[in-house]
């Protein structure tokens, strides 16, 4: 491996035009495709096959021709001045003058009044009005919606109050923008205070922009193919911006040393390949493993959310191995301190200067001193961190999350003050009569079952479709869409089926968004075991191969159960119970999204495995070399530590840039995945990793001899480079006119 990449690095920084025109030839083709390409459309409805609420969901499209779920939808809500009512004449004509003036638009399909829906509170100071469209909400143009929010102007000139909920008029997500443009604000300070190079420092920059832009114009191109969207790519971007800087940074740190060490620009360039390329290639497949694994789950968007995370990942592993080398060859000189590029160069092939004590040096002493009390308090402090995740409970936000300030939020709770908190999550259930002996007879009997059970509300009256052998209503709860009550009634309503179908030979099933969410949150709950068994096996194996060791791989992986429970601690104590969640812009605490413990759990395993590969790959370089165990740990610090730290401060100035995201998924999964990594690599990687090693000594590296025969030999140290005689060099190989100076 590590002589496969060497070749390879001394390949691209020797063909470097070669190599650049062709990555820029890759972007002008990709950016054409998704310039060119049409808008991607919806892959259909389903969102998690096999649930009941799903399969519910789907038999009504069957049963009921012409319903379009998928219709975009707005909810106007309007409240009587206080002391008034909505049916006096003046806010009724005005509210009536909405309905007809929002009817006669082209895209609207239906505009009901309240006072014929019945859709008017018992006190009479709130009614709500249902628009329902012919097109989605992404079709939806400018105008459409700019003629809605004129017509509510004009209702509220009345004097009433006018808020409006549902999908119509909804902000849609944007993919990019400043999330993006802080963490590199951030990853730019953080490069240019390791480096002291603004050659170094903009270096990994650019080619991590590169290979962002590569997989998001390929998202974009392919979207109306796969059915990819802008938040389908929004991980794509997060996670290729991140590994992009970091590992674009390992090989110019392993660049920078190499000349350190005497050597001509082209062998080093081809040597920082050799050895931090086979790191990063490793290191990438684990993450590749950790977001393809998410399609085991089952919900087809988690599924391309992950696997389009894993091409920007892998685009950021073939940028670090070609195109870094080659515009290292370049401007071979640029990137390194500016002392040394005013010196005068060392021989190539001169003996490395001693490497002066650095901070990493010191903690690893440190650590090394006293293993049992660091580790005692690494695992104490995470255990601590992660109690809250124990009361975790997943959920799916909608508009009660969303900021007081928003239509949707002042709707949601105008309904909810106005009709009850379950309101805002009617079920819904579809009947199946087509094995009834009495149809409507069967029908009516399930309908006044639900009706009657405890923690119902009320119930509309059944609609049966054109081949009368479905029926269709609505039970509205007392409880709120995420109440645990909530849940609780669904399953009694399921609970009632088997004694209602044997009396009536008809069956049903309970749908509607309330029922989804829950239905989804309980059936991702059941993947994550069976998720993080794959990914934590498959792993395990790489680690084991690349480390040629049964300690330390099964060390990673309960290091890394340590972090990702102390970061899911950490989100439930902010979004759920609340705390500091002001600071973060969370306005309503409340159930963490079902999607966050997978995401979490997959892609932190994979960050958490690249800090492993990245660290103790110099350790066991070290080892592998002739240092003894304790002194390879310092070693594996010595040379790695400052550049760790600095690509864990990178990757958590990215992730936190999302944090300002309005999405509530996306601010959630950078809340949690900044924090999962400040804990990974500051406190698992940088001090739990050595004390255990500093314990277990040599048998850290032990593998039996039948094991040692079996695992294929890839050479992630390098050694294969040290024991071979390779190509001369000579200023022709150098890309300068002569090779730099040691540091000092």
């Amino acid at each position: 491996m590590a002589t496969l990449l060497y070749r390879l690095g001394r390949t691209a920084f020797r063909r470097r035009w070669l190599v650049a025109v062709l990555w820029a030839l890759l972007l002008g083709a990709v950016g054409a495709g998704a310039a060119t390409a049409p808008a991607a459309s919806d892959d259909g409805t389903s969102f998690m096959p096999g649930i009941e609420a799903q399969k519910a969901f789907d038999l009504i499209g069957e049963r009921f021709p012409g319903t379009d779920a998928n219709g975009a939808n707005a909810r106007i809500v309007f409240v009587a001045p206080d002391g008034e009512k909505v049916s006096a004449s003046g806010h009724r004509a005005a509210i009536d003058a909405f309905v007809t003036e929002a009817a006669a638009e082209p895209q609207v399909d239906s505009a009901v009044s309240p006072f014929e829906a019945g859709a008017v509170s018992k006190d009479g100071s709130t009614a709500y009005a249902t628009v329902d469209y012919k097109v989605k909400a992404d079709d939806l143009t400018d105008t459409d919606k700019a003629a809605l929010e004129k017509a509510i102007d004009q209702a509220r000139d009345s004097g009433l109050t006018v808020e409006a909920g549902g999908t119509a008029l909804a902000a849609q997500p944007a993919a990019g923008g400043s999330a993006e443009a802080i963490g590199i604000a951030l990853a730019a300070v953080v490069l240019l205070i390791t480096f002291g190079s603004l050659a170094a420092a903009g270096l990994p920059l650019l080619t991590a922009v590169i290979g962002v832009g590569i997989s998001m114009a390929s998202i974009m191109a392919l979207g109306s193919v796969f059915g990819l969207s802008l938040t389908t790519g929004t991980l794509a971007s997060m996670l290729g911006l991140a590994v992009g800087i970091d590992y674009a940074l390992f090989v110019v740190s392993r660049y920078r040393e190499e000349r350190a060490n005497g050597h001509a620009p082209r062998e080093a360039a081809g040597l920082a390949v050799g050895t931090a390329g086979s790191a990063v290639v490793f290191a990438g497949l684990t993450v590749v493993i950790a977001l393809a694994g998410l399609s085991v789950v089952g919900v087809p968007m988690l599924t391309k959310m992950g696997l389009c995370a894993a091409g920007a990942v892998a685009v950021a592993v073939l940028v670090a191995l070609t195109l870094v080398p080659a515009l290292l060859g370049m401007w071979p000189d640029a990137v390194l301190p500016r002392r040394t590029r005013k010196g005068t160069a060392a021989a190539p092939g001169a003996a490395a200067p001693r490497t002066a004590d650095n901070g990493g040096t010191r903690w690893a002493r440190f650590v090394l001193r006293r293993p049992v009390a660091v580790l005692v308090t690494c695992v104490a402090g995470l255990g601590v961190l992660a109690l809250p995740a124990a009361q975790l409970e997943m959920g799916m936000p909608g508009a009660e999350s969303k900021p007081v300030s928003s239509t949707e939020r002042r709707a949601y709770d105008a309904l909810a003050e106005g009709f009850g908190a379950g309101f805002n999550g009617p079920l819904t259930v579809v009947v199946d009569t087509r094995d009834a002996q009495d149809p409507k007879a069967a029908v009516k009997e399930i309908t006044e079952a639900i009706g009657a059970t405890r923690g119902i509300v009320s119930v509309s009256p059944a609609r049966l479709n054109p081949a009368g052998d479905t029926a269709l209503f609505s039970a509205v709860p007392a409880t709120g869409p995420n109440d645990e009550h909530t849940k609780d009634l669904v399953q009694s309503i399921r609970g009632e089926r088997p004694g209602l179908e044997g009396r009536t030979g008809a069956t049903y099933e309970v749908t509607g968004s309330t029922a989804m969410n829950i239905d989804v949150a309980q059936a991702l709950q059941d993947a994550l075991v069976p998720y993080l068994a794959v990914i934590v096996v498959l792993a395990l194996l790489l680690l084991l191969v690349i480390f040629r060791s049964v300690l330390v791989p099964v060390k990673a992986a309960l290091g890394f159960l340590l972090s990702v429970l102390a970061a899911l601690g950490s989100v439930v104590a902010v979004f759920q119970w609340g705390w500091g969640a002001g600071l973060l812009g969370v306005e309503q605490p409340g159930p963490i999204m079902s999607l966050m413990p997978i995401f979490l759990v997959g892609i932190v395993f994979g960050l958490a495995m690249d800090y492993e590969v990245f660290l103790v790959a110099r350790m066991r370089e070290a080892y592998v070399h002739g240092d003894r165990a304790p002194q390879a740990v310092v070693s594996g610090f010595r040379h790695s530590a400052r550049v760790v730290v600095a690509a864990a401060v990178i990757m958590i100035a990215v992730f936190s840039g999302f944090i300002g995201s309005g999405e509530s998924m996306v601010k959630t999964i950078g809340f949690g995945l900044a924090v999962a990594v400040l804990f990974d690599a500051f406190v698992v990687r940088m001090a739990l990793v050595p004390a255990v090693l500093a314990l277990l000594g040599d048998k850290a590296w032990w593998l039996p001899k039948w094991l040692d025969r079996l695992l294929p030999r890839v050479d992630v140290e390098g050694a294969g480079l040290t024991a071979q005689p390779r190509p001369g060099e000579g200023p022709a190989d150098t890309g300068s006119e002569a090779p730099e100076p040691a540091r000092v």
